[in-house]
């Protein structure tokens, strides 16, 4: 048998094949809303779909959105954008939310489509 797929859904997650994934292209739009990491200055960092032409100053909405608790396997927030984990038995995400609204945001990093995998594929942590 000779199947020819590009991805594959196991248990809810998209698994993608290595060779097809272009490191520099960026995470596909939703709503447009780009996928991202979004820093505050005393919330944590969050990764999820936000549409930075409606930032309000330093407020923000976040949809879909996961904690960054806890990373390794990238070396800041602006590589862990580019390119994902190297080591997510080693991340500590928590589940995801429908919305999360924030204030006091600092950064916006857009994610590539790498790194979207990357993170979404980081086992739910829960203590």
């Amino acid at each position: 048998m000779d199947i020819n797929a590009e991805t594959l859904k196991v248990n809810g997650i998209d698994y993608v094949r290595a060779d097809s994934v272009n490191d520099n292209v960026k995470a596909e739009p939703v709503d447009g809303m780009d996928y991202c990491l979004v820093r505050t200055y005393s919330a944590g960092v969050f990764a999820g779909y936000i549409d930075v032409n409606k930032l309000n100053g330093r407020n923000g909405i976040v949809l879909q959105a996961r904690r960054i608790w806890q990373w390794s396997g990238a070396a800041s927030l602006s590589q862990l954008s580019v390119d994902g984990t190297s080591k997510p038995e080693d991340c500590r995400f928590p589940c995801e939310v429908e919305k999360i609204i924030l204030t006091e945001i600092i950064e916006v990093l857009p994610c590539t489509v790498k790194a979207k995998l990357s993170i979404d594929g980081v086992k739910i942590w829960s203590k």
